[in-house]
């Protein structure tokens, strides 16, 4: 990944997420904001998300560039870990088509991204649908998963898992399902500890917070 460019594409992105403070002139010249209500349940969310992926799998695998859509996904999945700014520009109603598809742009040529990924952020930009990009790769990964026989566990923690801690809870879950298990991981501090996995249609939850919500409930009993 080529880090200066990696580092003005985000610049821009920043820009575009502060404008109001930033001010429209200093970022852009000769454009005018276009506010578009992006919100969509969930499950509206997920079926574009899966239709997208679809496409981006089927285009991979008849081109015979899986590993190439599997780096992109892991570029994707660390910008968007490494970035509050596009993690909000992608779902900011303030910020025009044309301005995300620049920002996209920017972006996947800084990344190196292949050109079915790149052309796919670009379309989606068009199409005011770039927020649904984490629930997207999401679906990639189990998608490329299922190709090599793996499965794919979707792991929340409170912290960050080291690479000891995640090469053992993933030997774990392969020794209970019989298969390769690729880790999608992710962190939230209101957890408090512990974690949340999922995998296929089974998800266990072994979270403070949860253990806490449980004895609360238990108190409220007694009470």
């Amino acid at each position: 990944m080529a880090k200066p460019l990696l580092h003005r594409a985000l610049s821009y992105v920043r820009c575009l997420v502060h404008l109001e403070e930033i001010g429209y002139e200093k970022c852009f010249s000769g454009q005018t904001i276009e506010r578009v209500d992006v919100s969509e349940p969930a499950s509206i969310s997920a079926a574009v998300a899966s239709r997208y992926a679809g496409a981006m799998f089927d285009l991979a695998k008849e081109s015979k560039a899986l590993p190439a859509l599997t780096s992109d996904i892991d570029a994707i999945d660390a910008a968007l870990a490494a970035s509050k700014e596009l993690s909000l520009m992608i779902a900011s109603p303030l910020v025009s088509r044309v301005d995300q598809g620049k920002a996209v742009a920017a972006l996947a040529t800084a990344m190196g991204l292949s050109i079915i990924s790149a052309h796919t952020l670009s379309l989606m930009a068009q199409k005011r649908r770039l927020f649904v990009l984490p629930q997207l790769t999401i679906d990639v990964r189990a998608r490329i998963a299922a190709e090599n026989g793996e499965m794919t566990a979707e792991v929340t923690s409170a912290v960050k898992l080291t690479a000891a801690q995640a090469k053992k809870l993933s030997a774990t879950l392969k020794a209970s399902v019989g298969k390769d298990v690729k880790l999608s991981t992710a962190v939230d501090e209101s957890l408090i500890g512990g974690l949340i996995v999922k995998l296929g249609s089974t998800m266990i939850d072994n979270s403070i917070k949860s253990k806490l919500a449980a004895l609360q409930n238990k108190m409220k009993e007694v009470g």
